[in-house]
């Protein structure tokens, strides 16, 4: 039996010929499927969040931390220019040594 058999195996046992692309589970009503890429620090802590509570979702503690935040918003903007300088500064400060 070589590579091919295997294949034509393949084609007899399963019939692929209904089958529909997407998900096997549809997501939630009001939930919206996507990708993000977050710092490992940052997603290791709501992991050990969960860990330490006795288990549950990190996903859903990442989800009610930014519904706390878009509640609680800081009365202006200017922690963020703070941090943005911050960040550019570290940045001039890697690349100039």
């Amino acid at each position: 039996m070589n590579a091919n058999d295997h294949d034509v195996d393949m084609l007899d046992e399963y019939d692929f010929s209904q089958a529909t692309r997407g998900p096997v589970v549809q997501p939630d009503p009001g939930k919206t499927r996507i990708t993000i890429r977050l710092d490992t620090d940052v997603l290791d802590w709501f992991h050990d969040r969960v860990n330490a509570q006795g288990g549950g979702s990190y996903q859903a503690l990442i989800n009610q931390a930014l519904r706390w935040y878009m509640m609680h918003p800081p009365p202006d903007d200017a922690w963020l220019r703070q941090m943005i300088r911050e960040v550019v500064r570290e940045e001039q400060a890697r690349t100039t040594s």
